[in-house]
Order: C-alpha cells, then structure tokens, then sequence
C-alpha cells in the first residue's frame, strides 16, 4: 500500500556534507488542516484514500485507555497499526496525528449505507476516555466544546452531512461501544453537529422476542437500514439486529440500552428517518 506522507511544507535542500553528494531534501513541519489544533504529532499508520476524492463522514470515537497519554503512543506507534486524524484531550487541547488528505486507521472493519470503507471515506477522531472497561467517566465540558468547535470545522470545510456525523459503535456495531451512550451527542446538536431528535422515552416491554421471525420484525430491519445501519434484512430478530439496535441506542435513544426493539426505540428511529426526509423536501 503506497504511504501518503502528511507532511505539506515545502521541501528544503540540505547543505552539501563537504563530500561530494548532491543535495538532499528533507520536509517541513507539518501545517495542520484546522487552526483550533495545537500541534501537528505525525502518525506513520495511514495511506491514500482508495476511491473517495474527499472525506463524506465524520466518526467519532473514545480512545478506550486509562490515559491521553498511553492513547498517543498507540495511535502514533507503528506496530499498533491504528491511528485517527485528531485527538482530543480532556482539557480540550487538540492534537492532529493525520493529515485529512489521508486514510487513517481508524475505523477498521465497518459498514454505513452500504460503504464498507469507511477509513477512505471518513475523518476520525479520537476523544481521551478510558470508556466503559475504565468505568465511563463523563467527557469534561472543555472537552466536548472542543469537539464541537472541530467537528464545525471539519463538517463545514468537507460539507459533511448531518446524518454522517457517527459514532463509531455505528459502523462497527458488533465490535464496538465508543463513544458510548454518556457521550452528549444531544448537545452536540444543540450546537449544529449531526442528526438528532428527542428521543422517546424508554417504556414498555420488547416487540420482539430473540431470533422471532415475521413481517414486523422485517419492517424495523428495513428501518434500521435505510438510516444506515449495516443490518440484513432477514426477518429473523437475530443477534446481529440486536447489535444494530444497541448501536442505535447508545447514539439516538440512551435512556436504555438493552439491544430490545421496544416502541421508543422504533418511534425514534421513525422520527429520525421522518427528519431526513422533510429536510430533502
């Protein structure tokens, strides 16, 4: 895989050593894309983005380790293989470690409306919390304000869609919670980020018995999947719906996150897509 490097400066020649040799080039300090970033920290894991001209989404993530600092050195360690484009620490400073040009590694193995790579056809960013397995702290609110700041900057140079600004337990439902179901995506869009209704209240007992098969188990699927969810359409209230489900919880209806298809979820997921549409109108 061809590297892309993000380094952006101008190139500038070195002295000749005395020796002979000709000339060699070195490059310049990084620029970062946003000017809210403080320091550009060059990560090696990333490449060229393969079929997409420009990032269409925004994934938001928790860095899932005790500290900030332990989360740098995997994103920035090439052993690691993972990266992100920016990091967001507690106090609200950010770190860019990835040029937006490029492909970070961030997303691994993902799915949202039918783009299976969403490294290529995203921006990542990663917000220092340890996460559920470090006890789900709350996100500081200089923290947050910084993440709205970049996420406006970000979705406002690349016209990134509302309804493409996700968590990454949406496109990676099976294997991922982050940023969590504490994170305040509610406040988020109270300052313009992303795609949100006020979600229906929890109430009432599941629709759907485990691995029940019929036309209205078919019907949410349907649902689920045309606001992006990468669920099969199989009629059975199978594991992986229920994932899907929990997935849609933690963003869109918090208040319980249980994987069970009650009526407040559906009703707002209904709401959701009923939004998407009246804005296309």
């Amino acid at each position: 895989m061809a590297i892309v490097s993000p380094w952006r400066g101008p190139l500038i020649p070195f002295p000749c050593c005395g020796s002979g040799c000709l000339p060699r080039e070195a490059t310049a300090r990084p620029d970062p894309d946003s000017p809210l970033v403080r320091r550009f920290i060059a990560s090696p894991n990333h490449g060229e983005r393969r079929g997409y001209a420009r990032p269409n989404c925004l994934i938001l993530h928790y860095t899932g380790m005790p500290t900030g600092e332990a989360a740098l050195r995997a994103l920035t360690d090439p052993s690691s293989e993972v990266s992100a484009h920016y990091l967001i620490w507690e106090g609200g400073e950010i770190d860019q470690l990835v040029a937006e040009s490029a492909r970070a590694w961030h997303a691994g193995k993902a799915l949202w409306k039918g783009d299976s790579d969403l490294n290529s056809a995203s921006i990542g960013i990663e917000i220092a919390n340890p996460g559920h397995d470090g006890g789900s702290p709350p996100f500081p609110c200089p923290q947050i304000e910084a993440t709205i700041a970049l996420a406006r900057d970000i979705c406002a140079r690349w016209s990134i869609a509302p309804e493409r600004v996700l968590a990454h337990s949406d496109v990676a439902p099976a294997r991922k919670r982050d940023p969590g179901e504490i994170f305040p995506w509610d406040r988020l869009a109270r300052a313009g980020i992303g795609h949100w209704v006020e979600p229906a209240a929890p109430a009432g007992p599941p629709l759907f018995a485990h691995e029940e098969e019929g036309p209205p188990v078919r019907a949410a699927q349907a649902m689920l999947a045309l606001y992006g969810y990468g669920v099969e359409i199989t009629g059975i209230y199978d594991l992986k719906t229920r994932q899907a489900v929990a997935a849609f919880q933690r963003h869109f209806r918090p208040g319980r996150v249980d994987g069970e298809s009650d009526a407040s979820t559906l009703i707002t997921l209904k709401a959701l897509i009923d939004a998407l549409k009246s804005n296309k109108v």
